[in-house]
């Protein structure tokens, strides 16, 4: 059920408060607050403040071209825009079933695209705020900080960022936006040479991902906020395999209730808009998905590392899934809901993929040519995958010109809109209602919105401190008290007469 706090009963008797940007995630947001003359909170909105248009301008191009021109959305998971327009424009040329080699290939770039995403997130942009506190010194709590004390962990977390970066340079031809994924297949194969290179130091990958999956859980044990922070039941929804695994790349729709009672499950995903549809609000650019049997007050779901550990039934690599049972026994068996798990599921889900980049590597079918295959064309294609941020669904229509007609795109993070905005809106309620405004306190706001690991507008992360600026409104519009947070992560108050 939509929070109580997305709509205040009477916003002009109100003050308003802004967060903007919001700062370590991808794009730029603001989160905007009202509360009364108590400080209480009566409204709590996290708005997308930017519009792309990429559904848009695609119409009218050739569909081969849409792999290439849809990863543009994004510097961090250009992968994962490439591959679901790949498997869209499959359908479009016949090839319902790739080689062994085109999809081993596909899956091995994927993998190496969850491995530097994910530590990407959490080694530079999350683990500040879960090694030093989210009230800490804001000179401290930053990735510099990171580096200083604890020089180990900052090392690996680069070290696993361009391992998986050079799987998608060995696979792809370069690191970003490479053009690998052809309908029908792939244009490159992996030589031996290659094959043999990024063996060398899988090992160590798999070792150092192990590592910080510990370092995450004992963090998230010891943490007095964990339990508590950001916690509110939902669905969730994700692919599966046929036999209930985690797949990243194919599958079935699976979505469960809050309790895990199955909504629908193994649903054909080029079926998806028969079981999903969006919701447009006028305060922000991103559409609000929900489950239509549900309707949009409570069909709204979460995507991503925690919905895809609550979903599957196991991982089928074997260190990754001793981490699964071990997260899903902390919830005594049942569905993890706090917010902060997603630090955890997102650490183990890279475990997962360093060890599914070693399989690959050792599969011989890995090395072979045989890569295109063709069948009767479609005017019609829908590709589904799970990039790391969450679901994410890719459709296409084109004439009998091979011109794209119409697009639809619902990114990951589109599919976690309405629970982001939850998670504000209970942090609010918990941490800042009736509070005074501290640096500290705003950024209790920025974490919950940082563990979904957004990337609202699919382009390049805002890495480190952006500035900040927080005022209060009275209800004539005066501004009567302001904080302000530069870049060098110094607040300071700005009192101003009312």
């Amino acid at each position: 059920m939509t929070h109580l706090l997305e709509t205040a009963a009477h916003p002009r008797t109100l003050r308003r408060i802004a967060i903007e940007p919001i700062t370590r995630v991808e794009g730029h947001g603001k989160v905007t607050l009202l509360l009364d003359e108590q400080n209480r909170v009566h409204q709590a909105r996290l708005h997308i403040v930017e519009f792309r248009g990429f559904e848009k301008f695609i119409q009218g191009r050739p569909f081969w071209e849409v792999p290439v021109l849809v990863q543009r959305l994004c510097g961090i998971c250009p992968v994962s825009h490439h591959l679901a327009a790949g498997k869209a424009v499959d359908m479009l040329v016949g090839a319902r079933q790739l080689t062994p080699t085109a999809e081993k290939l596909r899956r091995l770039m994927h993998k190496g695209q969850l491995l530097q995403s994910h530590a990407l997130h959490f080694f530079h942009l999350a683990s500040p705020d879960l090694l030093f506190g989210f009230d800490s010194e804001p000179e401290r709590r930053n990735v510099i900080g990171v580096i200083g004390e604890h020089p180990d962990l900052a090392v690996r977390g680069v070290k696993l960022r361009k391992y998986g970066q050079e799987v998608i340079r060995a696979v792809a031809g370069k690191r970003i936006h490479g053009s690998a994924c052809i309908p029908g297949g792939m244009n490159k194969a992996l030589t031996i040479e290659e094959r043999d290179t990024l063996r060398r130091d899988i090992t160590q990958c798999i070792r150092w991902s192990q590592e910080a999956v510990r370092t995450c859980r004992d963090v998230l044990e010891a943490s007095v906020h964990a339990p508590i922070f950001g916690v509110f039941p939902s669905n969730f929804l994700s692919l599966v395999r046929n036999d209930g695994a985690l797949d990243f790349y194919d599958g079935g729709l699976r979505a469960l209730d809050a309790q895990g009672a199955t909504i629908f499950d193994h649903v054909d995903y080029t079926r998806y808009n028969r079981y999903i549809h969006e919701e447009v609000k006028s305060w922000s650019y991103m559409k609000f998905p929900f489950i239509i049997n549900l309707g949009d007050e409570d069909g709204w779901y979460r995507v991503g590392p925690l919905a895809r550990m609550n979903t599957c039934d196991f991982l089928d690599t074997v260190f990754a899934e001793h981490e699964r049972q071990l997260f899903r026994q902390a919830a005594n068996g049942g569905m993890q809901h706090a917010t902060l798990a997603y630090h955890w599921a997102r650490l183990i889900e890279m475990l997962h993929a360093a060890e599914g980049i070693e399989r690959l590597l050792d599969d011989p079918d890995i090395i072979g040519t045989d890569l295109v295959v063709k069948g009767e064309r479609a005017l019609e294609g829908v590709g589904v995958i799970e990039a790391p941020r969450g679901t994410l669904f890719h459709h296409y229509k084109v004439d009998e010109n091979d011109v794209v007609v119409r697009a639809n795109l619902i990114v990951s993070t589109t599919n976690n809109n309405q629970a982001m905005n939850e998670a504000v809106r209970t942090v609010a309620a918990s941490y800042l209602d009736g509070q005074k405004l501290t640096e500290g306190l705003l950024n209790h706001i920025e974490v919950a919105v940082r563990a979904f690991d957004p990337c609202l507008s699919c382009a390049t992360h805002a890495l480190g401190r952006m500035p900040l600026q927080v005022e209060l409104v009275n209800c004539e519009g005066q501004v009567i008290d302001r904080l302000v947070k530069g870049a060098d992560g110094a607040c300071t108050p700005e009192a101003r007469a009312p």
